[in-house]
């Protein structure tokens, strides 16, 4: 992982995004690329209309007139606060220790725009709520959610606190993207030194099939040097995890996301979706 991709709107949230993407950028010696999407929709102003009949045709071409300059000063705003929050982001993230940034301003919105960066960036850096993100906590942003269900690339998801990273708790159900997250976990310097916690959540904890998958996850990551803590949990996966990083103080949640099945992603009650919801720590996301 060479670029981060750190897209920030400027909210409350953001100071924390660009803590945990110098976090990774510092720990893989990354190049940060920070993208701030000015959203056009707070460009547009509602439309005249035909008010000749009613207000008088100089009336209405005189409220035209004026709605047209209102659009083109709000224009003008919005670009010198996307302007704003870029360079408070270089300064964040330069005052942590990350020397390259990179700074992008965009006109249109996030999901549209990600498709432009996404293939060359390793990993995509989001805060789990925007401009609202003090309002319904327990919910994610719109955008959130459809990038989660169409980024091809690792997504980490940014609480609104901040805290740091000694634990990992990964959710292991030995799914393809799991198996990818712990070959990422076994090679990579993002995580080494880390307490890591390998859980795999399962409906009946005879399943024998769990126990081995579990023992086999454990021998890789012993091989790479952790001294990971294996647990075979029984319970719904929701519930358990969301138990289990409370219980053991866990900093960052580690977990493979759904598979493309087109019916899996038309799913808003998916198991990743519901733990992003409820959870208020970091959660990495990777397929």
């Amino acid at each position: 992982m060479k670029n981060i991709l750190v897209c920030t709107d400027g909210s409350i949230i953001a100071k924390n995004i660009y803590h945990y993407g110098a976090w990774f950028a510092k720990r893989l010696n990354a190049q940060i690329n920070v993208l701030s999407v000015t959203d056009i929709r707070s460009q547009k102003v509602v439309s005249t209309g035909n008010f000749s009949g009613a207000i008088g045709l100089g009336a209405s071409e005189d409220l035209l007139e004026k709605l047209v300059e209102l659009e083109h000063h709000k224009a003008q705003l919005n670009h010198e606060k996307s302007k704003l929050i870029l360079k408070t982001a270089k300064e964040i993230l330069q005052a942590e220790g990350v020397i390259n940034v990179n700074l992008i301003s965009k006109k249109g919105f996030l999901v549209d725009t990600l498709h432009e960066f996404e293939s060359n960036n390793d990993l995509i850096v989001l805060g789990k709520r925007g401009e609202n993100a003090e309002f319904a906590s327990k919910h994610l942003g719109g955008n959130v959610e459809r990038i989660i269900r169409s980024s091809h690339k690792p997504c980490l998801v940014v609480p609104l606190q901040f805290k740091p990273i000694e634990r990992l708790l990964f959710a292991y159900d030995d799914s393809a993207s799991c198996q990818k997250l712990l070959q990422l976990i076994t090679s990579s310097p993002i995580f080494q030194g880390l307490e890591l916690h390998l859980v795999t959540v399962t409906k009946d904890k005879k399943d024998q099939k769990a126990h081995v998958n579990l023992m086999k996850g454990q021998e890789l990551a012993t091989l790479a040097g952790f001294n990971p803590i294996c647990l075979l949990i029984e319970g719904h996966p929701e519930e358990a995890i969301a138990s289990y990083i409370s219980e053991n103080d866990i900093s960052m949640l580690l977990m493979g996301a759904y598979g493309h099945n087109r019916i899996r992603q038309l799913v808003i009650g998916s198991t990743t979706i519901q733990i992003l919801r409820s959870t208020q720590i970091p959660v990495f996301v990777f397929r």
